[in-house]
């Protein structure tokens, strides 16, 4: 580095050699990070970022040896981020903080870790109902726990499982605490789809859900709910809350407003979600920042202009510390009740740290509480990071702060009965634009008529909803909600008016395809480094957004795809995915969504590129002839398939001694195999292989 310096020094343009040196940092390398850090804490989380997600990308658990060598990396870091030579404090407190971050992420996946299922199993089942939702395919869902797994061999069953009710459930009303008992099918938590695909297993794994499976015989109530099981108190208090709304505010008003209120989002159908995402409006179906920013700001403001109105009483008293402790107070029961799932506990320590800030006398929105609150979070639950909700939620929050200081100037410049709605254009307008590539990636959707919606329905939440909603919950104990529900319901219905119209505009949203796996961490942390860091730094950080921009552009699909188990076949044409078979269900829409196709995996079935009768279908890829054999008669017609050169994939175990010169991938090889990807140069990818050894990938 140092004879680059001094070769661009002693060159034909001296000054111009000096003045790339000093952009660069080549001269003082150390000195130039240091003098492009702010402030080591707003580093932090991309420091515990980088730690957690090297634990996620690596192959294998770190072993003794690899812990070993982590802890001493972060023993050696530490003194000299609080004690050592000026310009290595900035780079020892990164390592210190990357340490930290990989052992936490080891420690929380240890620590959730629960029996899972290591066989299909067909047979009885019996569990405590632990939480009721809804499926993609409109299917009522139960969560069990205390599971007993009668006809299953000897060994731990799952600590919770989640069945699907496909049969009459008329008879049934469940309730959290309700021993239940019926026959189902479940199997371990399914992996990618594809190679590099989202990992079903692992947000299973920190779960603790052990299996997953469907039913179609009735649910036998065996037994109450146990009226001393204080743990279910909250499941229980929030579907009595949900049941009393919705009996207020029919229809699917009335589930949306349950669902804002106490998070019980098991009524509202499929086509109201299709409709929220299509509008960009789905997160307002979510419990998150929003709805906890909104209640403890309505509480806030309620409860400090109350006290105002008694002069003498203002006057002795901090009303404005009065009112972050009765909104902090609101806040927690809202978490309490609502479930306290990732979102809402993400949302509540947000919420919580910008009312201590009030408490203490701090700036209550700002980048170090913004900080704080991705600190705490990927201590606590270091496998959030790896969702959309944490990162679309941090992203937004970021926006808005930045947004905030360049906001008053531009609204002295409009009317002031315009600066409302200036205000909400530009905090929409930005939380738009960076949460927008993040949804993108993980739901290969882009709404482009998103601000328009949330200008429409976010204010009516603010000034309507969520206000009547809160003033609903104090009233219900004298009996006197029914006119605030009213309201409610009434806002409600313009947002979903609004979220339908949207959705029914001409290009309400774009399907886009799934970026390679390196894409979005490159684009956080380049985001993260263009925002926080100077000089040279932010020109790469910049740089960075472009290469990985282009890689998501640029980097074809799988030109083969065969399903875990060979039950489905894609290959890549002109006009989309061909699939194998007419076969609607979780793998192909996986698929088609991955390449970011609308087309129904019905409609994939009949694109031209694979003809032949059910059970035997044949396609012609790399100038080879691939079969697909499936049913009754595969394995006869295995001999005649298995010829020179043909790629042949078969659903079932093949015989030993098949004579024949093809490639054959019969069902226990891809079981071994997992998933499999071959591009245009016939180059395999294994989904097992990618996802490694890892806690969530083998039975326990």
């Amino acid at each position: 580095m140092q004879r680059i310096a001094g070769a661009l020094r002693a060159g034909v343009w001296p000054g111009l050699g000096a003045r790339l040196i000093s952009l660069a940092g080549l001269s003082d390398p150390l000195g130039a990070l240091a003098r492009a850090q702010l402030d080591w804490m707003l580093w932090a989380p991309f420091a515990l970022g980088l730690g957690i997600g090297a634990y996620f990308a690596l192959p294998a658990e770190p072993g003794p040896g690899g812990l070993a060598l982590c802890i001493a990396a972060a023993l050696i870091a530490a003194p000299l981020w609080g004690r050592g030579p000026g310009p290595l404090r900035f780079p020892a407190v990164l390592v210190l903080l990357a340490a930290v971050g990989l052992l936490a992420a080891d420690l929380r996946a240890h620590a959730v870790a629960a029996p899972v299922l290591g066989h299909r199993y067909y047979g009885p089942v019996e569990g405590r109902i632990l939480r009721i939702d809804r499926s993609a395919r409109d299917v009522l869902r139960l969560t069990l726990d205390h599971v007993r797994l009668p006809g299953a061999p000897r060994e731990p069953p799952p600590r919770t499982i989640r069945i699907a009710l496909h049969g009459a459930v008329d008879t049934l009303d469940p309730e959290p605490g309700l021993v239940v008992m019926t026959t189902a099918h479940l199997s371990p938590p399914n992996g990618p789809v594809a190679p590099g695909g989202w990992d079903f297993r692992r947000n299973a794994w920190f779960a603790g859900l052990g299996a997953v499976g469907y039913t179609r015989s009735p649910i036998v109530v065996i037994a109450p709910p146990d009226p001393n099981d204080w743990a279910l108190a909250a499941h229980r208090l929030r579907m009595h809350l949900s049941a009393a709304m919705q009996a207020h505010i029919p229809g699917q008003a009335g589930a949306v407003s349950a669902a804002l209120m106490t998070g019980d989002r098991s009524a509202i159908t499929e086509a109201t979600n299709e409709r929220m995402r299509a509008s960009n409006l789905y997160h307002i179906v979510s419990i998150s920042g929003l709805h906890m920013g909104m209640l403890a700001g309505f509480v806030f403001a309620a409860i400090r202009h109350g006290l105002a109105l008694f002069g003498w009483l203002a006057l002795r008293w901090n009303t404005k510390k009065i009112a972050a402790l009765a909104a902090l107070l609101a806040s927690t029961l809202y978490l309490w009740i609502s479930g306290a799932d990732i979102a809402t506990q993400r949302a509540w320590i947000m919420t919580t740290v910008m009312l201590t800030a009030v408490l203490v006398e701090r700036r209550a929105l700002s980048l170090h509480t913004v900080a704080l609150a991705a600190i705490v979070l990927l201590l606590l639950t270091p496998e959030a990071l790896l969702g959309p909700g944490f990162q679309m939620s941090f992203a937004a929050t970021v926006a808005l702060v930045l947004i905030a200081r360049p906001a008053p100037a531009l609204q002295n410049h409009v009317p002031k009965l315009l600066r409302p709605a200036l205000a909400l254009l530009l905090t929409s307008l930005a939380a738009g634009l960076v949460t927008a590539p993040i949804a993108a990636a993980h739901f290969g959707r882009m709404s482009h008529y998103g601000i328009l919606a949330n200008m429409l329905a976010v204010p009516v939440m603010g000034l309507v909803v969520m206000p009547a909603g809160v003033i609903a919950a104090c009233l219900a104990p004298l009996g006197l909600a029914a006119p605030a529900l009213w309201v409610m319901g009434k806002g409600t219905e313009w947002v979903l008016a609004v979220a339908a119209w949207v959705a029914g505009l001409g290009g309400a949203q774009t399907a886009l395809p799934a970026p390679p796996g390196w894409v979005l961490p490159t684009l956080a942390l380049a985001a993260g480094a263009a925002v926080l860091a100077r000089g040279a730094p932010r020109a790469l950080a910049l740089a960075a957004l472009c290469a990985a921009a282009a890689g998501w552009v640029f980097t074809p699909r799988p030109a083969l795809l065969i399903a875990s188990e060979g039950a489905l076949v894609g290959v890549m044409t002109p006009s989309g995915r061909a699939l194998s078979k007419a076969s609607p269900g979780y793998t192909a829409e996986g698929w088609l969504a991955a390449d970011g196709d609308t087309a129904t995996p019905d409609q994939a079935a009949q694109r031209p590129g694979f003809v032949g009768p059910r059970g035997r279908r044949q396609a012609e890829w790399q100038g080879r002839a691939l079969v697909h054999l499936t049913g009754k008669g595969a394995l006869a017609a295995l001999p005649e398939a298995c010829r020179a050169s043909a790629l042949v994939v078969l659903d079932v175990a093949a015989p030993k001694g098949v004579s024949g010169e093809c490639t054959l991938y019969d069902k226990p090889a891809l079981a071994r195999t997992g998933a499999l990807s071959l591009d245009a140069r016939g180059q395999i990818r294994s989904a097992r292989a990618e996802a490694g050894a890892r806690l969530w990938t083998r039975p326990q």
